[in-house]
């Protein structure tokens, strides 16, 4: 899963623009993006419709898994 919020989020900002980190426990999967402060909005697209997107292609991928995946993004600090 990683791979894929890898991939969607290389497609909107550059790479070296954000940190993907992944906590894991038994049951949930959090996926969190950590984006420099410039590029957060890009990210998250007017009224959040790409962050949405996103979320909802993870939660679609991971359908046959046992685990439950969230997506966050957050701003570098």
């Amino acid at each position: 899963m990683r791979e894929l919020v890898d991939y969607l989020v290389k497609q909107i900002i550059d790479e070296e623009s954000y940190e993907i980190v992944m906590l894991e426990d038994d049951t949930n999967v959090e996926i969190k993006v950590f984006v420099d402060k410039n590029k957060v909005a890009k990210l998250i697209g007017k009224f959040g419709r790409i962050a949405k997107s996103i979320r909802t292609l993870v939660k679609a991928a991971s359908q046959n898994s046992d685990k439950r995946y969230d997506v966050f993004i957050e701003e570098k600090k």
